[in-house]
């Protein structure tokens, strides 16, 4: 029991005059000046900063207190960690700590090739839901391991392996081809015609093991975010609102959530901070088959629009 809450409880014994306040404190092994002691109100700065901090606490229910800070002093306000580790504790907003998972036990096998530019190593996969209405939705993420920028969210009732090949090239349009792509071993992404054009495309692919979702934590990590942050926040009740919701929410994963692995910055900040890093891929002048032109006849080829 703290000293404030033994304050509390001497203080109602001696307002209900069942002792003294000499007895109280005695009893309940506190000092007198702190029994007698009155909290001096907040100024007007730490009542503004308090309700700063329970406004972007309440909005980010799954962020720790130095992601609130980043915040905060992106804002304007010359405060520290600590300060707002406390005023979080004062207000009862801290995150409730996850109970620890259930370790993977031998030798881990480690990732075949690991980003280290970005448009190195992209991962994709699918991850699941269901409306209000108990409609299916079922989407595809896209996701830059270096810079853990999410370059796609797809979000439909089913989607196949036509549907994975026509999604992909919209990132792939923007932000030109990687190098390699992981994945699990599904059937949308083992797909034969998805496999050639990729591999016109020269894109490399790297197949996890059966059974292993470690080997392709990047993509396991940004889908924990995804379901905490949104998916298990929102109602979604139609597959229209689904895509609105999902996508603001991948807006604000990429520009304004800061990531802790990089050192509190933000994916599409860390990116613009890096763009000028050599990347392991020389630009579309210097590798005319990687050209957008190029890879969209080649695209064309396979009689799919772009969706």
């Amino acid at each position: 029991m703290s000293p404030g809450h033994k304050r509390q409880v001497a203080l109602g014994f001696v307002t209900q005059g069942r002792c003294s306040g000499r007895q109280a404190c005695r009893y309940f092994k506190i000092h007198r000046s702190t029994f007698r002691y009155q909290a001096k109100e907040p100024d007007a700065w730490t009542k503004h900063l308090r309700a700063a901090v329970k406004r972007y606490s309440l909005k980010h229910r799954r962020w720790g207190y130095p992601k609130i800070t980043k915040l905060l002093q992106e804002d304007g306000w010359k405060v520290g960690k600590r300060m707002v580790q406390r005023i979080r504790r004062e207000l009862d907003l801290r995150v409730p700590k996850r109970k620890p998972k259930r370790r993977r036990q031998g030798l881990s096998t480690g990732l075949p090739t690991k980003a280290d530019h970005r448009g190195h190593v992209w991962t994709w996969d699918f991850i699941h839901d269901r409306t209000v209405r108990g409609g299916r939705l079922k989407m595809l993420t896209v996701v830059d391991e270096h810079t853990r920028e999410c370059h796609l969210i797809h979000v439909a009732r089913r989607i196949q392996a036509k549907d994975v090949l026509n999604q992909v090239f919209r990132p792939i349009e923007l932000h030109g081809a990687p190098e390699y792509i992981r994945s699990d071993n599904g059937s949308e992404f083992i797909e034969q015609s998805l496999q050639q054009w990729l591999r016109c495309a020269g894109i490399r692919t790297l197949y996890i093991d059966p059974g292993s979702p470690w080997q392709n934590g990047f993509i396991e990590s940004f889908h924990s975010r995804l379901r905490e942050e949104c998916l298990e926040r929102e109602q979604l009740w139609t597959l229209s609102e689904a895509r609105v919701v999902i996508e603001d929410w991948r807006i604000e994963y990429n520009h304004v959530r800061p990531h802790r692995s990089l050192k509190l910055e933000t994916p599409k900040g860390f990116a613009m901070v890096t763009q000028g890093v050599l990347c392991g891929r020389p630009p579309a002048s210097l590798r005319p088959r990687l050209d957008n032109a190029t890879i969209l006849d080649r695209y064309l080829t396979y009689n799919l629009v772009p969706g």
